[in-house]
């Protein structure tokens, strides 16, 4: 018993689980428009439910999927599986699990969001081998998480709205664009092994570009979706705040110095999805 929670515990820091901040707070910002203030707690609580083990099975799988490319990777050779910290069969089977808990929570939600649940599990686990093909894939991770507002919407109202969908196009977007900046770190030992990526493909100068270029897009999204959903000045100031702390987070690096990547990537977009949460709640809560 001792040896498993020993590597549960390894695998939870593996996958990096408390960063499901990212997508989190945009799923509970479309709950909370859905529901037009707080959903039952019994739906709330499969949301998060949903959301922790559909992020953590498809960490659990990238990291499976990717063990002999992390380990032909310096910087990533001292991950749990090259390291010899933790099996493949161990993180695959943690992955099965997680998923079946993902699909659980979708079920104890409503039918159609249980119906949708296999495609959802198709975007998480794809994403994985998109790298080996396209040098978009940073597109692919941004679907991946997402899909998380639109997944909320349908968790609570049991229908998509069209305008929820621009919020998922926005996140996708701010996703692509600090995915992008965070693969430059690797684009030299993708190109010598053939992985692709925006970087890899065009280099640091023109990466960088296509980061702000995705960013500078989601703030236009994060506007229309303001405008579609009537926020007040709660809302707009929400939004202008993103794009701040977007520019803080695009200052922090450049293509000749990296040194902060992980403060901007890390500290920075959890900080983002946090504030823009907190100003959708507090337009919410003056029109009520």
């Amino acid at each position: 018993m001792a040896g498993i929670v020993r590597r549960i515990g390894i695998t939870l820091e593996m996958i990096k689980w408390e960063h499901s901040i990212f997508a989190l707070p945009f799923a509970l910002t479309a709950t909370l428009l859905a529901a037009m203030g707080l959903p039952p707690v019994r739906t709330l609580l499969w949301i998060l439910v949903a959301m922790v083990a559909a992020r953590s099975s498809a960490m659990a799988f990238n990291r499976w999927a990717d063990a002999a490319l992390d380990a032909e990777n310096p910087r990533t050779s001292m991950r749990a599986i090259p390291a010899g910290l933790l099996s493949r069969q161990f993180v695959l089977g943690f992955t099965v699990v997680t998923a079946l808990l993902f699909l659980l929570a979708t079920w104890e939600l409503n039918w159609l969001t249980f119906c949708l649940s296999p495609i959802v599990l198709v975007v998480l686990f794809g994403y994985s081998y998109l790298k080996r093909f396209t040098r978009f894939s940073h597109l692919g991770l941004g679907l991946a998480l997402g899909l998380a507002p639109s997944a909320a919407w349908i968790a609570v109202r049991g229908s998509l709205d069209v305008r929820i969908v621009v919020l998922t196009a926005a996140v996708m977007l701010w996703v692509a664009g600090f995915d992008v900046l965070y693969a430059c770190q690797d684009f030299e030992h993708d190109r010598s092994v053939g992985l692709r990526s925006i970087p890899s493909a065009i280099g640091l100068e023109r990466a960088f570009l296509a980061a702000r270029l995705m960013h500078v897009a989601m703030i236009g999204l994060l506007v229309w979706f303001a405008m579609l959903f009537g926020f007040g000045w709660p809302g707009f100031v929400g939004v202008a705040a993103v794009a701040l702390l977007l520019g803080y987070e695009h200052a922090l690096v450049s293509p000749r110095d990296l040194s902060k990547l992980n403060a901007a990537f890390f500290t920075m977009n959890g900080v983002i999805a946090m504030v823009f949460l907190a100003f959708v709640s507090l337009d919410l809560w003056f029109k009520k």
